[in-house]
């Protein structure tokens, strides 16, 4: 602001201090402008913002099916575990005490199956039967006569023919007394006394059936 120059003399020497101090107050009261909040333009803008997460693929109808398919299959149930097989016991010698007792009578024998005369298919499962049922009724000795075998007509005929065979029966029923499911309820057996038959008759002891 440019001071005003007037005309010489004393009245406009005075005019110049009153013009002075107007501009002196004028400056001690100016403020400043507060300075506009800036403000970004729409480019500026949208180069700052984050950008948006993409909305995941859509999937089609079979899609969907098939995993919800695979996710409604139940687990296979697991293969049930076989129980262990038993093994059978090995046969014990006869006790003497038990083969004494039983000569003498003070121990009875409590059941005899005959199978001498019969074929061994049918022997085989007469004894088994037998023995079964014996040990199912709590007996624990019992007598089997086998029969200490006779010549058969086909043996006099000249031809072997091993169902009549000889003694074919006093093998056999030890054989079949060693069977796996037979020892599992036959703790023993001896040749018979000969009151009670002697090399034709065996005694047997069952197991009892609580050691079953």
């Amino acid at each position: 602001m440019k001071k005003p120059h007037g005309k010489g003399g004393r009245k406009d020497h005075a005019s110049d201090d009153d013009d002075d101090a107007v501009w002196k107050y004028a400056a001690a009261t100016i403020e400043p402008l507060k300075r506009a909040k800036g403000r970004l333009h729409v480019s500026e803008r949208a180069t700052t913002e984050p950008p948006k997460a993409k909305a995941p693929p859509k999937q089609d109808h079979a899609h969907k099916s098939q995993v919800l398919k695979h996710e409604n299959v139940k687990p296979a149930p697991a293969a049930p575990i076989a129980p262990a097989r038993r093994v059978a016991p090995d046969l014990s010698d006869f006790d003497r005490k038990h083969v004494r007792k039983i000569r003498g009578g003070r121990t009875e024998i409590e059941a005899r199956v005959d199978l001498h005369g019969l074929r061994q298919s049918e022997a085989h499962a007469a004894l088994r039967a037998f023995l079964f049922r014996c040990q199912s009724r709590g007996l624990r000795f019992v007598l089997v006569i086998t029969g200490k075998g006779k010549p058969g007509s086909a043996a006099e005929a000249g031809y072997h023919n091993p169902e009549n065979e000889r003694g074919v029966l006093k093998r056999n029923v030890p054989r079949w007394l060693e069977e796996p499911d037979v020892r599992t309820i036959v703790v023993s057996y001896t040749t018979a006394a000969i009151q009670h038959g002697g090399e034709g008759a065996i005694y047997v002891h069952l197991r009892a059936r609580h050691r079953v």
